[in-house]
């Protein structure tokens, strides 16, 4: 399955402008069989997302110039979309979702809090579980979307997102990306999303 990775921008050690996919997110799409492919959004991205089976949104700073359109025609065409961190508050904000900002989710630990995910919720039946702990980095949270809210932490910030009428559409606020090494629960949602790339 070729999974495109949309690239965020960043700033070379040169102090050139760059576009990046993180190396956590690419190793959990190739130890799902997955092949990763870097996408730079222009004016000519239906074309390049033809030959992809799935996409990912990245984590990164700010919502790409061609992010919602692109997040749309994805979601009309039905094609699996996993939105993490940045990528999931993209998500939200194309369903009239609203950002705020918020500091107390920015920690360096390996489970920063918990997870309540709603019961009945394909978020749910991914991890077998309705509750689970998580690593957060985020300044900015969604404090509204009209997408269904399947995932809250203990202090009520939405943590994931969901449209179980299509193949896969799920965003999730943490990085499960970065938890592989210590926590295999978190690798269940990249396996379902590539399985879900699958079914044509």
């Amino acid at each position: 399955m070729i999974i495109g990775i949309i690239t965020r921008k960043s700033i070379s050690e040169e102090g050139h402008s760059i576009d990046i996919v993180y190396e956590d997110i690419r190793s959990a799409v190739t130890k799902n069989n997955g092949i990763p492919i870097g996408i730079i959004l222009d004016r000519n991205y239906k074309e390049i997302l033809n030959t992809c089976d799935g996409i990912i949104f990245q984590g990164g700073d700010e919502v790409g110039e061609f992010d919602l359109e692109t997040l749309k025609h994805l979601y009309n065409k039905d094609i699996p979309v996993l939105g993490i961190c940045l990528g999931m508050q993209e998500m939200g904000i194309l369903f009239n979702g609203k950002l705020s900002s918020n500091t107390n989710h920015r920690k360096k630990l390996n489970y920063a809090h918990s997870v309540y995910i709603k019961t009945n919720s394909k978020l749910a039946s991914i991890f077998n579980q309705n509750i689970i702990k998580v690593n957060s980095r985020h300044k900015d949270y969604l404090t509204c979307t009209d997408l269904s809210v399947v995932g809250i932490s203990n202090d009520g910030i939405i943590e994931a997102i969901e449209d179980k009428s299509k193949r896969f559409f799920i965003g999730v606020q943490w990085h499960p990306e970065s938890m592989l090494s210590y926590d295999n629960i978190q690798n269940k949602i990249f396996e379902k999303f590539i399985k879900a790339c699958q079914n044509k």
